[in-house]
């Protein structure tokens, strides 16, 4: 069994049609009927029921089919992953705040999968961050949320979806609730980044709070996360948002942490540049598995 063979079944199988799968395949009509002819003769069975009028899948071509996928799946992510082990020995990537866990998960498997690659992680406001992978500088960036006017030279690929939950003093009533209604919060000053640091976080929070009949109160600045949760650690009313992956890392009996009624989360991406081979390990390690904040008690 060959995995020309196996393309060509796929194609028919997808088409039910031999001339369009050859065309599909930028092959004759011939070469792939001999070799989907060459395919059943080794299977010992017939995988379509051909007439005149058309080309159906047999029961056993029904049952054939998602496992040739599989197959040329898997040829797919050995490509892929040959690709990134061919690649230099360094993965220059642009990094975000709130990672937790993921970054982990990521370096982990790296460890395991590519030991000769070392791993460089480099900050930067994400116009920057963008500059730097599409002038070579990076080999690949996490993104979140829509970055209007980003560069035609850069693609992006969906990875997860980051939760946010909503950060207050422990000592407030609401603290005392399982999660928090946004327009229980209107009263309270919201501590938030400028929005030129973090548009689609500014966005995001701003316009659940407008679904939710208010205007947030403006707070002091925002500076560091770490000045941000010590100031609301100290009882002053006002409340913040914060990765779902930063709070679970947060060791503080002074500030809660809920979840908001109506979910906040940004899609996150990793950044390449369009013309660079997909990486593979790097979209892997990122599609496993993470911890929810569900998760923090189990």
């Amino acid at each position: 069994m060959e995995l020309r063979q196996l393309r060509c079944f796929v194609a028919v199988a997808e088409e039910l049609h031999f001339g369009r799968a050859a065309e599909r395949l930028l092959l004759g009509q011939p070469a792939v009927s001999q070799q989907v002819r060459r395919l059943e003769r080794e299977l010992k069975v017939e995988l379509f029921d051909r007439s005149p009028r058309y080309v159906r899948l047999t029961p056993a071509g029904e049952r054939f089919l998602p496992a040739a996928r599989d197959v040329l799946a898997a040829e797919d992510a050995a490509r892929a992953l040959a690709a990134d082990l061919a690649a230099p020995a360094v993965l220059r990537l642009g990094t975000i705040t709130g990672l937790g866990e993921r970054l982990d998960l990521i370096l982990d498997t790296y460890q395991r999968r590519a030991p000769g690659v070392r791993v460089e992680l480099h900050s930067a406001p994400v116009r920057e961050r963008l500059a730097r992978l599409a002038d070579g500088r990076l080999d690949a960036a996490f993104v979140r949320g829509a970055i209007p006017g980003s560069s035609a030279d850069l693609r992006f690929l969906p990875v997860w979806q980051d939760e946010l939950v909503l950060a207050l003093p422990a000592r407030h009533a609401l603290a005392d609730q399982a999660e928090v209604d946004l327009a229980e919060l209107a009263a309270l000053p919201l501590r938030l980044t400028e929005r030129r640091n973090h548009p689609a976080l500014v966005d995001l929070v701003m316009g659940a709070c407008a679904q939710a009949g208010f205007q947030p109160v403006p707070g002091p600045t925002h500076s560091t996360l770490q000045d941000t949760l010590a100031a609301i650690g100290a009882g002053i009313p006002m409340w913040t948002v914060v990765y779902a992956a930063n709070a679970r890392m947060v060791n503080t009996h002074r500030v809660a942490f809920r979840p908001c009624r109506t979910p906040l989360a940004l899609p996150t991406s990793i950044a390449v540049r369009r013309l660079a081979p997909l990486p593979g390990l790097l979209l892997e390690a990122c599609r496993q598995t993470a911890p929810t904040w569900d998760d923090q008690d189990s």
